[in-house]
Formats: C-alpha cells, structure tokens, sequence
C-alpha cells in the first residue's frame, strides 16, 4: 500500500506543471543518496545517482553543482566577504577591542582543520564512463563525455565525503542552541539551466535556485538521533522516534548502533534536514490532513511556547492556503536548528530558545516561503525581494489574523516595511531590487531591499489597483506559476490579467531603478469663490493619486487622478463620493483641478489617506486650516 501512495504523489507531481508563458519549459533531476553520518567527527559519506533530463532546446556541453560547505573554509569566497564588507552578519565574526577600536574578525577564517566544512568528489562518472571535473570554490566543474541532446536524459553518478562545519550561517554542527546537526547546503546540488543559462553562483551568504525533481534519500545515523527535515519517512515503524503507529513498539537491538532513515521527496527543489540525540518529536494534523512536525530541544523553559506553537501553524496553514493558496504536500516540519529563520522543501529550520511571539513569528514567515519560493519558485539570488519581499507581506497578514495587535487598532500592518524602505531611500545609497543578492554595498541595504522595500511592492500594488484586486493577484500568480520559476513580469502580468491595468512602469521603476515618489500640495488658491488645488510631482516616479478633501462642516469627499500609463481606472476603495479626474501625464510636473467651493470651506486635503503609497516625503501630502 506504502508504494501505491508515493507511486501516486510522484505521478500527481510529475503533471503539475502549468507555466503558462509560450514555450515556457524548466529543467528536472531524480535524486538517489545513500549518506552515512558520523556524529563523533562529523563528517559523512554518500553515494549519488542523478538523472537528469534536459528540458530545453539546447545541448549541454557542461554541468555544475553547487558545493555549498566549501564556503566554510578560511580565504573562501564568503570568508574574503566577511573581511572586507563595513557591516558583516553578526553571527559570522566575532568582535573584540584593540586599542579601544572594535575590530570584527570572520569566525570562518580561525576554523581548524577539524571544524571546516568540505564536501569532496571522487568517481564522478555520466552514464557509466568517468568524466572530468574541477572544483573551483563552491563550484564543480564537470565536462561531459558525452553532450546532452534536447530532450535527453543522462545518469550522473559520484561519490561524496562531507564534513559539517561548526555552526557559522544555516548550515553546521553543535549551535548556539546545541542542536547536532543543521543539515543544509549539504550535499552536492545540480546548478540550474534555464532560459537564461546556468546559475552557477558561488555560495558568498545569500539564497538559493535549484532544479525541480524528485529526491529518494536514506540517511544511516546513530539511533539515538531523531531526524526531522525534507520529505516523507517510508520506514516509520522500523525507525520508531514518534513516527510510527501507536499500536506498533518499536525494539532496537543492542547491536544495533544506528539507523537507516529513508525519506521521499516529490516535485521540490532541495533536501534539508535536522538532527540531534535530544529532540522531542509532536505531529498534528492541519488542514487538508497535511502532517504538521515539530523537532525541538528538550528544553524545561521552551517546552509549553513550542507546545503552544502548534495549533498556531495550523492556523498559518489554514491562513496561506485560503489567501494564496492549498499546499499541495502533506506534511510540513518545524526543525529547531540553524541559526535564525530558514525555509527549505517542506520543512524549516528555526532557533528555538524564544518568546512565544517571536516563535510564532518566525514560523509565521518561513512557513510562507513555502508559498513564496518552495512552490513559486523565483531565483532568489536574481530577485531576492520577490520571495522574501512577499513572504514578509503575506506574514505580516497572517500574523495579524492569528495574533492580533493588543489594541486592534493597527491600520497598516506594513507599516514597519514603509519606514524602513524610506530610511533607505533617504540614505542615498539604495541600490536597485535588481541588484544580485550577493553584491549589495552592505547588509543593511540587502535587508531593506530584500524583505521591506519587496514588502512594499506588494502593498503599495493594493493602492495601485485596489486591495481586492491584489489579494486576487496574488491567487492567480499561483495558480498560473506553482511549481515552476516565475520572474518579475509574470507576476506583473497576473495583476494585469486581473485589473486590466497597465503596469510595466510600475515593475520598472520600482524594482530597475531607485526613483523615489515624492508628491506634494503645491498650492491652493481661490478665485470667484471656486477653489484651485495644485499638486505638484517632485519625485521622478510616476502614480495614480487619491486625495480626500475635508470641509468645515464634517463632509468628506475624494478625488481620484489617473496614472496616464496605465490606462485604467481603480474602484473606488472609500465609502465616500469620488470624483474621477483627468489623467496626470508625467511629464507634467503639476496638476491643478477646480472644486465649486471656496476655500474658507476646507478644513484639509490629504494625498493618499490610505497611507500605501510611498511617498518619501510625507509632510508635502497635507494641506490643514489654521
């Protein structure tokens, strides 16, 4: 029966991709690892066999594969960026005085011999004959013996010996929190090809991109470790740990030191797992019966806040899959290891020695990944604020719907992301959101750009064409792109085919460029007791402006000014009259309209009461009476 069930996930999974664009076509891979773990040194081995089928029109002449805990080695290429970046990630260097100036030294660059990490290649073979290779960095360099024609498969096949290293960034061993094993960036991982070429990127600190496929892992640990991570367990009752049936006992031999875990994973993009002799191990059902895990540490004072963490991602489940859309495995698992917050296939690593908010918090934002990278796929080395921009939007939303504000008077849940894009914007030295992940000038700005400003772009969607048209977007981005790797104009033109709006410039000029908005009430005047508002734009990009004039005597009404780029009209987003004005060309740097009132009837007039657009400079927007 077992067989049955993943010879079904794997057919379902197989014909799911629904990619819209033309031609649009994406590479695959089927992964076998057999790995042996030594938890006394550390280190592990493993044997590999890929297939790979090449999907595009070309003929490959060369492979590549990510090398991941290559980077942990002194006078690595994240090594050099640690030294020479003005402000490096505080959990990768260690700071001390000399001569009462604080210097910060990469923690990579004193790791001994026996604390590095490494992941080493031998008998590299394509279809059975050896082929060469070359290590270079994070990267294997592999020249085929024989090309692969379009629409071919080839089986690669290699050998593997890893060490993990002491834990620096995600990945490694013996946390802060004393997990054993964050198993991350862990094996040797097929570069993707696609329309663009290969991403071959060097592993410096940041994201990911991987090839779709199906993973069949087993995994020999000593049995006193519990492991939790990527995929779905087919050995439960052999393996015991809380996994099996409860009308089943599990009995180990004392002979028996370890055991072999054997895991399924199918239609993702990577392998992640957690390990460590001191887990508990609780599973829920959530919604659509999708198995919810959690592995944490057996911590006296961290115990109820991770009991109290598990209804709360049932309702995170319930939350995505109605706003974004269903999760499409059937299980998910919350792992205590890392050293932060990341999202993997089906599974996340987290720190686990929280407050109950900030625990819910950071599940709340890497359970979403699973929408916002996991399932919608981008490249997040190239568009780094489509998955974590969109991940902060959507849990930011689902954090209050699960844990309201205290007052519930929160009118912008976004707020936060707005001051931190203006701070940046002020700084001047924003690059643009089409910056690689790796080459911002420094970390701050990466953060800013990648999660606040990427927030914005979404909320400040729902002021472009309506909130309601955005949360539509949003369904339909999924439904048209899941399980395949969307770009920035795909979901540009999912909020197209919903609205009906024109928006290239708006993807243009927010995320190529660093325009700013910055509009403001230029003047008002009045002549035969009609009124003239003047609005001026200073800022060079472009939008559509709602104002909401005030009277004396308690009356509202808005005004609505059309982005001539767009061609479109938004829906009145306020219970109150409106008028539809002319629209503003940008090339106009002001625009004057007339209201049959005098001007000693205006109490105020304010630019965007809703507060989404992303002025720079809020104290132009309001004009108040004296």
């Amino acid at each position: 029966m077992k067989k049955i069930i993943v010879f079904t996930l794997f057919s379902f999974f197989g014909y799911s991709q629904n990619n819209p664009n033309p031609g649009y076509w994406q590479q695959h891979v089927d992964y076998k690892m057999d790995v042996e773990m030594n938890v006394k040194n550390f280190q592990y081995k493993g044997a590999q066999e890929l297939i790979y089928t090449n999907n595009s029109a070309d003929t490959l002449y060369k492979v590549f594969y990510h090398l991941y805990p290559n980077a942990f080695q002194p006078g690595s290429a994240m090594d050099s960026r640690l030294q020479t970046i003005s402000d490096p990630d505080k959990r990768m260097v260690k700071t001390f005085k000399v001569a009462d100036k604080e210097v910060k030294e990469s923690r990579i660059s004193t790791l001994k011999p026996d604390e590095i990490g490494f992941l080493k290649i031998t008998n590299f073979k394509q279809d059975g004959k050896e082929a060469k290779t070359k290590v270079v960095g994070t990267i294997l360099e592999v020249e085929l013996n024989q090309p692969i024609l379009p629409n071919q498969k080839t089986t690669f096949t290699l050998n593997f010996d890893g060490q993990v290293p002491l834990q620096i960034r995600r990945s490694g061993r013996n946390s802060e929190e004393n997990v054993a094993l964050s198993m991350t960036q862990w094996y040797p991982k097929m570069a993707e090809y696609d329309f663009e070429g290969w991403h071959s990127d060097p592993y410096i600190g940041r994201e990911f991109h991987g090839v779709w496929g199906n993973f069949d892992v087993k995994i020999t640990i000593d049995k006193a470790y519990t492991i939790g991570g990527t995929g779905y367990l087919q050995n439960k009752n052999e393996i015991g740990h809380g996994y099996q049936d409860k009308d089943i006992e599990v009995k180990y031999s004392k002979k028996t030191k370890t055991l072999t875990w054997h895991f399924v994973a199918p239609n993702v993009h990577d392998f992640a797992w957690g390990a460590d002799n001191d887990y508990i191990h609780d599973m829920i059902l959530g919604p659509n019966n999708v198995e919810l895990h959690f592995f944490y540490k057996n911590k006296a004072e961290n115990l109820e806040n991770w009991k109290k963490l598990q209804p709360k991602t049932a309702e995170l489940l319930e939350f995505y899959n109605k706003n974004i859309g269903l999760y499409p495995y059937k299980q998910y698992s919350v792992v205590q290891g890392g050293d932060g917050g990341m999202e993997y296939a089906m599974c996340t690593l987290i720190t686990g020695n929280r407050s109950y908010g900030s625990l819910v918090g950071v599940t709340a934002h890497e359970f979403a990944h699973s929408w916002f990278q996991h399932i919608l796929a981008s490249n997040e080395s190239k568009h780094e604020w489509m998955d974590e921009g969109f991940t902060s939007f959507i849990s930011d939303l689902a954090m209050e719907s699960v844990m309201p504000s205290s007052d519930g008077k929160e009118e912008n849940v976004f707020q936060s992301a707005y001051n931190n894009y203006r701070f940046l914007a002020k700084t001047g030295t924003e690059q643009p959101l089409s910056t690689h992940a790796d080459r911002y000038d420094v970390n701050r700005n990466y953060g800013i750009s990648a999660y606040s400003k990427g927030e914005v772009f979404l909320a400040q969607l729902g002021y472009v064409i309506g909130v309601e048209n955005l949360m539509k977007t949003l369904k339909r981005y999924y439904s048209d792109y899941k399980l395949t790797h969307p770009t920035p104009n795909d979901i540009k033109r999912s909020a197209e085919k919903v609205s009906g709006a024109n928006l290239d410039w708006y993807l243009l000029d927010w995320t190529q460029t660093t325009n700013t908005i910055d509009y403001g009430i230029k003047e008002i005047t009045e002549n035969n007791s009609k009124t003239t508002i003047t609005l001026e734009r200073i800022g060079r990009m472009p939008m559509p402006i709602d104002l909401l004039v005030v009277y004396e005597d308690g009356t509202q009404e808005t005004f609505y000014i059309p982005n001539t780029l767009m061609r479109w009209e938004k829906p009145n987003p306020y219970s109150l009259t409106r008028t539809v004005l002319g629209s503003w060309d940008w090339a106009s740097p002001t625009f004057s309209f007339s209201i049959e009132k005098p001007k000693s009837s205006i109490q105020a007039v304010v630019i965007d009461p809703s507060g989404l657009m992303a002025d720079v400079n809020l104290e132009n927007n309001v004009f108040e009476k004296n």
